[in-house]
């Protein structure tokens, strides 16, 4: 394994910007020297190994838990719910997913699956109008994407919004009037068009009758999730109600791939067998080289790059690539695909992808849960799913809320 990393690669370790990384070797917290032939900044493995269990251990405070038991039958409504990924963590909260939208046929048979009962809208959200659940639903979700808007004005209102599936959103929380909304999206969100997207969204929840929490990014590792994953959260409380949302505290403890797939605290037994996808010849005869959180870079230089190809005298750390995830390490963040050169996921001790249940524990979906379609199919409901144990966590914290504000209405 190599004894140095790239400016990339220990902030990718770190989940520190690499401006912040920059300025740590300004001040001597993480002195970097420079590599001989490009001059390009390179830290020590131990060194930020070292730190980033310093920084594991005295960032966060110890968490007892998040858990909060519901004085009442709250009810979800999610939208663009996937595989249910964040309807499986909010109903182990003690939420009750009422009804569930989603565009792909194969996340919707999921969730009829494993939930008979629920009631699943599948199609275009925008074929589906909701105002039957109207002063009915305590809690609308969705993982709407990113999508520019039309600037009419300096303060977008819903209509400028109009044909992005965030205006869908926002439509059916008026539609429903709730009085607690989430949305979840990637932490990209926050540059997406120099923040402009975001702020335009906050701008239509107030037009729309909601003030908007102060948004957090929430790292799935730090909530009992074994993978590096990270949602921005945007939580939108209705004007009339004077009830102050809090979000989940972090865990102190972060939880490893080997917690995800062997018998321990996470799961009481291994992880089942099941299907996945395999490595052609050629590119399993490379990884077989790799070892346990190593990558490319610990491939002998002719093997490099033939592997890398043009990439092998690009900038940039290219983390992913030819990347065995280690036993000891949370595993980065799971895609749509478990075998793409750019973001790969190598098991630690078989040269393979992960199956598709080591896929679901890594999210941590219970073993029960099934996906529906083809391999493909089912590997990219589990890549796109928020994890579960993450749903879980920000659902006890709806919890909390509700409880305050249904007590607050009984006093008034």
């Amino acid at each position: 394994m190599s004894e140095y990393l790239t400016l990339a690669e220990a902030s990718e370790l770190l989940g520190k910007s690499k401006e912040t990384l920059r300025r740590w070797d300004r001040e001597g917290k993480l002195s970097a020297v420079r590599e001989p032939i490009s001059n390009y900044r390179v830290y020590k493995r131990d060194q930020v190994e070292s730190l980033f269990i310093d920084f594991v251990d005295f960032k966060i405070n110890e968490t007892d838990c998040n858990y909060v038991e519901p004085n009442n039958n709250y009810t979800v409504l999610e939208l663009f719910a996937g595989a249910g990924g964040l309807a499986v963590g909010l109903e182990q909260a003690g939420l009750k997913c009422v009804a569930l939208n989603d565009i792909d046929k194969w996340a919707c048979e999921t969730l009829r699956k494993n939930r008979p009962n629920w009631k699943v809208y599948e199609g275009d959200v925008k074929s589906f109008d909701f105002s039957e659940y109207y002063n009915k639903i305590d809690v609308v979700t969705g993982g709407f994407p990113c999508q520019a808007f039309s600037y009419a004005g300096k303060k977008l209102g819903l209509n400028d919004a109009r044909g992005t599936l965030f205006y869908e959103f926002a439509r059916v929380v008026k539609e429903v009037n709730p009085p607690i909304c989430i949305g979840e999206n990637v932490r990209g969100l926050l540059s997406h068009e120099n923040g402009k997207t975001l702020q335009g969204m906050i701008s239509i929840l107030d037009e729309i009758g909601y003030n908007v929490v102060p948004y957090q990014v929430l790292k799935a590792v730090n909530f009992k999730v074994p993978q590096k994953r990270e949602r921005l959260i945007i939580v939108g409380v209705r004007k009339d109600v004077n009830i102050k949302y809090e979000y989940p505290k972090p865990y102190k403890k972060i939880y490893n791939l080997s917690d995800a797939l062997k018998k321990g605290e996470l799961f009481d037994s291994d992880v089942p067998e099941s299907d996945g996808v395999k490595y052609p010849k050629s590119k399993k005869e490379v990884l077989d080289l790799v070892p346990q959180k190593g990558y490319w870079r610990d491939l002998p230089l002719d093997i490099q790059k033939k592997f890398m190809g043009k990439s092998f005298y690009l900038g940039g750390g290219k983390t992913g690539m030819a990347r065995r995830i280690g036993w000891d390490e949370p595993c980065l963040t799971l895609t749509c695909s478990p075998a793409q050169k750019q973001t790969e996921r190598c098991h630690p001790e078989e040269t393979r992808p992960f199956t598709v249940r080591e896929y679901a524990r890594i999210q941590t979906f219970p073993d029960d849960w099934k996906f529906a379609g083809s391999l493909a199919q089912q590997y990219k409901q589990i890549g796109n799913a928020v994890p579960v144990n993450l749903g879980k966590e920000v659902g006890y914290s709806i919890v909390k809320f509700l409880n305050s504000y249904y007590e607050d209405l009984k006093m008034k």
